[in-house]
């Protein structure tokens, strides 16, 4: 995971609903923005909210170990 911010205006990035995010509730999803070397995760409730920042390697590791289940 990558503790500091990214590079550039994080307005820019372009969000989407992770397909991992089932839900009853249409708003209680994470929503993820790729940018280059960088995926961003975010709180879909609280998007001016703290945000996470992996490298790609990281997050394929993370979605390969959350596919398993």
């Amino acid at each position: 995971m990558i503790h500091k911010a990214a590079a550039g205006d994080a307005s820019e990035l372009e969000w989407f609903k992770s397909s991992f995010s089932s839900s009853s509730d249409p708003n209680d999803c994470v929503e993820v923005a790729t940018a280059p070397g960088t995926i961003h995760v975010r709180d879909s409730k609280n998007v001016r909210g703290p945000r996470l920042a992996f490298a790609p390697a990281a997050w394929g590791d993370f979605v390969a170990y959350a596919s398993e289940d």
